[in-house]
């Protein structure tokens, strides 16, 4: 069952088709990424998706219902471009977007301070938001967005700007979310927080997506004749050997393409025979970094959705 269907969303501005007949299915009780470069159309999609912006065409389903006002109650919106009142409290700040969602009392208030030592900000609750740092002010906003514990969590760019104790927060809570049973759909350019995190995703670039479905699945399907490989030692004489096809360096690992599926065996004797420190040899492996490249690494990138 899938709680939202995006289905044909297009959104023009003047000559510039920022999305262009986009497509994808989030399913129930799921975490899903909207992955893709700067400026590929991520925000414009979540923002005709929040009702911000209305589509030139094409809708946005909720349970197989049409999205309006309804769905903005249900859900948590963190925008990608921030905003927080400056000269509000922090505490005051808490309370009042949960208004704004139909939620006040005793209850919020507990759980505003429980949120807020989690977030080590419960310190700062009386401060002026203006005298938060840019990272504070971004722990607070993520507060405001779940606050009232909404069924649907829009998040774009969530982890931009938090350092890696932050990231590492963040992340614990859209973990917990999901156990709850909520619908997380976030966008990011960082393949690594998509692929550790995501259950489904669609991978949208110049507008158009052009993968969609379960991660394990669109993993298994481009890791065919794919090496992932972490090593100590030199390498190079695989550049052009006949067995590769293709060698990408992300800096831990290194993604090998072979020319057949096969050949992973071969490959790894080659490696034993040269001396090379082989630290992890995964085959049929592959990073959503290395797919994310692959389509969309160039500008003559397929453009057409691959479903799984």
């Amino acid at each position: 069952m899938h709680a939202l269907e995006v289905k044909n969303l297009t959104k023009r501005f003047n000559s510039l088709t920022a999305v262009d007949n986009a497509s994808f299915e989030v399913p129930e009780g799921s975490i899903f990424g909207l992955i893709g470069r700067n400026g590929a159309g991520k925000t414009t999609t979540i923002r005709m998706m929040m009702g911000i912006y209305l589509p030139d065409d094409g809708e946005v389903v909720l349970r197989g219902v049409k999205v309006g006002q309804e769905f903005k109650n249900k859900v948590g919106y963190l925008p990608e471009e921030r905003g927080l009142y400056k000269k509000m409290k922090v505490i005051e700040t808490l309370q009042y977007f949960a208004e704004l969602k139909g939620k006040s009392g005793r209850e919020i208030h507990k759980k505003a301070n429980e949120y807020l030592k989690r977030f080590d900000l419960y310190d700062r609750r009386l401060s002026k938001v203006e005298d938060l740092s840019k990272g504070n002010q971004q722990k607070l906003q993520f507060i405001t967005t779940i606050l009232h514990d909404p069924d649907f969590i829009i998040l774009d760019e969530p982890f931009a700007g938090l350092d890696p104790v932050n990231t590492n927060l963040l992340k614990d809570i859209i973990l917990e979310m999901k156990e709850r049973g909520k619908v997380i759909i976030f966008s990011t350019h960082l393949m690594d927080f998509a692929e550790k995190l995501c259950d489904h995703l669609a991978m949208i670039d110049h507008g158009k997506i052009i993968l969609k479905g379960s991660l394990s699945e669109i993993k298994a399907r481009h890791a065919q004749k794919n090496v992932s490989l972490t090593y100590n030692g030199d390498i190079s004489f695989l550049k052009n050997h006949p067995i590769v096809e293709k060698i990408e360096n992300f800096g831990n690992t290194t993604g090998i393409r072979l020319r057949e599926s096969n050949q992973a065996q071969e490959l790894l004797k080659l490696l034993v025979e040269k001396e090379v420190n082989v630290k992890k040899f995964n085959a049929n492996d592959i990073s959503l970094q290395e797919i994310f490249i692959e389509l969309a690494g160039t500008d003559g990138v397929n453009t057409e959705a691959h479903h799984v």
